[in-house]
């Protein structure tokens, strides 16, 4: 087991005996760290096994807007910009707020930063002048 494994496990296991999915727990942690390959990495674990589910697609959404951050860190602008797209079409199809998530926020905040690539043409990485995003789950601290 290498150590990013283990530290992925590790987290996943704080995360057990909780109302929501420990996987799409720690996605959440991961992605507020900045940690967005792993935290694309810890979603899918989720996501595989029930892609074809009614979530399914809430959770590619989810895991397309970690990879869109992971474009960004590695200043790939053109395709962060079609991952967050890819993202939206996907959030878009569920209600405003799903598996405690506000996605009319969440799909706003993918809109700024579309809009932040988009208005220098593709010329500037706004992760270079921003903060990354963090994402709160409602009811949860």
């Amino acid at each position: 087991m290498s150590k990013k494994s283990a530290k992925i496990a590790a987290l996943i296991e704080r995360h057990r005996g909780q109302e929501l999915s420990p996987y799409y727990l720690g996605y959440f942690e991961l992605f507020n760290a900045q940690l967005f390959y792993e935290s694309h990495d810890v979603l899918e674990e989720l996501w595989l096994p029930i892609r074809r589910e009614p979530s399914g697609d809430f959770y590619k959404g989810l895991i397309q807007l970690a990879g869109a951050f992971v474009h960004l860190q590695k200043s790939r602008l053109r395709p962060s910009a079609a991952l967050f797209k890819l993202a939206q079409t996907n959030l878009r199809k569920y209600p405003a707020r799903h598996e405690q998530l506000d996605l009319v926020q969440l799909l706003g905040m993918i809109d700024e930063w579309l809009a932040l690539l988009e208005e220098n043409d593709f010329r500037q990485n706004p992760l270079a002048n921003f903060n990354a995003p963090r994402i709160v789950l409602l009811g949860i601290e």
